[in-house]
């Protein structure tokens, strides 16, 4: 039987997972490949960590501004609506994988919470 998702660990776990599946994705890749070439992946999978941390267990570990970030990188690579798709369903099939309970579902909520606020934001939502 699954296991819910109980510690940074788990989130970490799902984080690095989720990102194998971004970055094999050629339609993902844009907007992974700089940190990729950088050689700084595990780095930008800890600051995810942390943010997942902070909405799952109400710590108080990322200190970034995830909206804005990814408004600025809208400059760089442009966001559609079929990335937000795909990154849904990435991180969905991800964690039913492995996790099933309250606090797996709590991470999908807010990933589709998430996906549609940006989109609202990006004015890609209908």
């Amino acid at each position: 039987m699954q296991q819910d998702i109980s510690s940074r660990e788990d989130i970490h776990f799902i984080i690095t997972e989720f990102y194998k599946k971004l970055i094999s994705d050629s339609e993902m890749l844009p907007f992974f490949e700089e940190i990729v070439q950088q050689n700084h992946l595990e780095k930008h999978i800890e600051i995810i960590t942390d943010f997942w941390q902070d909405i799952l267990f109400q710590t108080n570990s990322y200190q970034n501004n995830v909206l804005q970030k990814h408004l600025d990188f809208n400059k760089k690579v442009r966001f559609k609506k079929a990335h937000f798709k795909k990154w849904l369903f990435y991180l969905q099939t991800t964690i039913d994988a492995s996790f099933k309970g309250q606090v797996a579902q709590n991470m999908k909520d807010r990933a589709n919470s998430i996906a549609m606020v940006m989109q609202v934001k990006f004015k890609l939502y209908d």
